[in-house]
């Protein structure tokens, strides 16, 4: 009986541990749990219901509304962008020389990053000229997984683009959010949400231009291929404005951008995993900023984050199926 009673008291401690400490996480005077769950949650295309279970409309919208990204409110200045070769042997910093010490016909160089929580992959590419948008064979019929478009692109690097529509969270990813510019024409043209941000595309002249703007007035601008997403990480090198963490939460993203010199950067964070929980808006600022990104904006996140190089995976996707893979509408391309 007196051991009966000791396990019986045991179960009880722990339970009351346990209760206590969800509480706490949840309810109680810290609230960075409790942002970190609802941003993390309503960013999120089929997981939302896990901030809607605890909190109520009116506390989901007060976090969100405390987490916020301001972009620049600017468009890329062309002119800032001098394409060329660098070669030099002296280094403004540790990231600068793992962008810029590279082998005279190395293409591209795969370099691992980390930080507090995430781990993953930035691609520098040194000929912007070769980084070009290619879209699923079906829009808006269906997507198509990066490795069957990989292999049909010919790609050395490949990532994801931009998000898609997805009602009751179990689209195929054949219409991809906004605007689509391929090859100077649109080709796809959907809005229902705004995702923030707006054009991020290459221009004729190979320049990665970011700005919010009408459909007739990125034609002006000259886009060789565009997408529309967001939010902007960085303009002509100011970086957005990052209230809290941004509202994004915490989760696997994808990010473009562009140094002064023309290199391009792809960069893929993993996440959702034990090894990386993923990068928030402020994480991303960061990483772009260190690496001598001048403009760089976010791509879709989540479980299409992904990249690809000379058709293997390279980092974790986490959309469940063969190789944690999905089918989506946009790729960016190094051939």
């Amino acid at each position: 009986m007196n051991i009966l009673r000791k396990y019986l008291i045991g179960f009880i401690v722990v339970d009351c541990l346990f209760l206590f400490s969800f509480v706490f996480l949840f309810y109680g005077p810290w609230n960075g749990f409790r942002t970190f769950w609802i941003t993390t949650s309503m960013t999120t295309k089929s997981h939302q219901y896990l901030a809607k279970w605890f909190y109520s409309d009116e506390t989901i919208k007060k976090v969100l509304s405390e987490n916020i990204v301001v972009p620049v409110d600017e468009v890329t200045d062309t002119s800032l962008i001098k394409l060329k070769k660098y070669s030099t042997s002296i280094y403004k910093n540790k990231y600068e020389k793992e962008i810029l010490q590279h082998e005279e016909d190395e293409e591209y160089k795969l370099i691992k990053v980390s930080g507090k929580g995430y781990n993953g992959f930035l691609v520098a590419i040194y000929d912007p000229s070769r980084v070009y948008l290619a879209t699923t064979n079906y829009l808006g019929i269906t997507g198509e997984d990066i490795l069957s478009v990989s292999k049909r692109e010919q790609a050395k690097v490949i990532i994801n683009g931009n998000g898609f529509h997805d009602p009751n969270w179990n689209s195929n990813g054949s219409t991809p959010h906004g605007t689509v510019i391929k090859d100077g024409k649109i080709v796809s043209k959907f809005r229902k949400s705004h995702w923030g941000g707006g054009f991020i595309g290459f221009t004729r002249e190979n320049v990665l231009v970011l700005g919010s703007m009408s459909d007739e007035e990125a034609l002006k601008v000259g886009y060789r291929d565009a997408v529309e997403f967001g939010p902007f990480l960085m303009i002509n090198g100011k970086r957005s404005f990052v209230k809290g963490n941004g509202g994004w939460g915490v989760a696997p993203r994808t990010v473009i951008g562009q140094r002064r010199d023309g290199i391009v950067l792809f960069l893929v964070i993993n996440g959702r995993l034990a090894t990386s929980i993923g990068a928030d808006m402020i994480e991303l600022c960061d990483i772009m900023e260190n690496y001598g990104a001048y403009n760089a904006a976010n791509l879709d996140g989540g479980a299409s984050s992904e990249l690809v190089i000379n058709h293997k995976i390279i980092n974790t996707p986490v959309a469940g199926g063969k190789y944690g893979l999905r089918e989506i509408p946009t790729f960016w391309v190094y051939k």
